[in-house]
């Protein structure tokens, strides 16, 4: 009778160990989001297509049948105005604006960019992602740029957290889409890269001081993308 009640117990024993539930342990870390991109068009019809095509044989020596790049080069800039919209309408017109007088004798085309990103990080589209855009002298057949709202009077390095988040995203955006992309510049280094292969520009008169994005924003996206190993600007001597 004790042996039965003995065996009856460890059974119990058992069947309790067996249906105790497992307590669920939840990740503390939040899953990393895709980039979130919003298309928003400027104007480039037939009339910048073509301007385009022009600028290319004036002061890269090139005829192309289409405005299509292979991306090397990734440059950020800033905008020099804090307002989204005035920074968006500055780039929308297929012809540059009168107040453009410093490039204005290079070409009639507007100046332009394949990406806008807002104050609070949000990036915006502007274009095809491999279609030339005009925004860095000697470098655009072979780079992808970036504009930042921001950098007010083109001398105050003003750029926000948000947007240094949304750029080091975008850059490993690119960089996945386009293992080609083999350098990160800033805008004001982009003198720094003539004599390589990359630099196209024949008109040797034809250059512009900049000062976007700024060396510590550089300094905090290079940072942060570091293991995608991309070159900095460096002149050849």
């Amino acid at each position: 009778m004790i042996r039965l009640f003995l065996l009856s117990l460890t059974l119990f024993s058992l069947i309790a160990c067996a249906t105790e539930s497992v307590p669920q342990r939840t990740c503390a870390t939040k899953p990393i989001q895709p980039l979130h991109i919003i298309d928003k068009p400027i104007d480039f019809d037939a009339e910048r297509i073509a301007m385009t095509k022009e600028y290319i044989q004036t002061h890269y020596g090139k005829t192309v049948e289409n405005i299509e790049i292979t991306p090397k080069i990734i440059v950020l800039h800033w905008t020099a105005d804090m307002s989204f919209d005035k920074s968006f309408n500055r780039l929308k017109p297929q012809k540059l604006l009168t107040d453009r007088k410093d490039i204005a004798k290079a070409s009639l085309l507007n100046v332009s960019a394949q990406f806008l990103v807002a104050r609070n990080g949000t990036v915006y589209r502007l274009m095809p992602e491999n279609w030339m855009a005009r925004h860095v002298i000697g470098l655009n057949y072979f780079s992808i740029g970036v504009e930042n709202v921001g950098g007010e009077g083109n001398k105050k390095d003003d750029l926000t957290p948000a947007q240094r988040r949304a750029n080091i995203e975008l850059v490993k955006y690119l960089k996945a889409k386009y293992p080609s992309i083999t350098y990160l510049i800033g805008h004001h280094e982009y003198k720094q890269m003539e004599g390589t292969p990359l630099w196209l520009e024949k008109d040797k008169g034809y250059r512009t001081n900049k000062s976007d994005p700024g060396a510590k924003f550089m300094l905090d996206v290079r940072k942060a993308v570091k293991n995608l190993h991309l070159k900095t600007a460096s002149r050849v001597r």
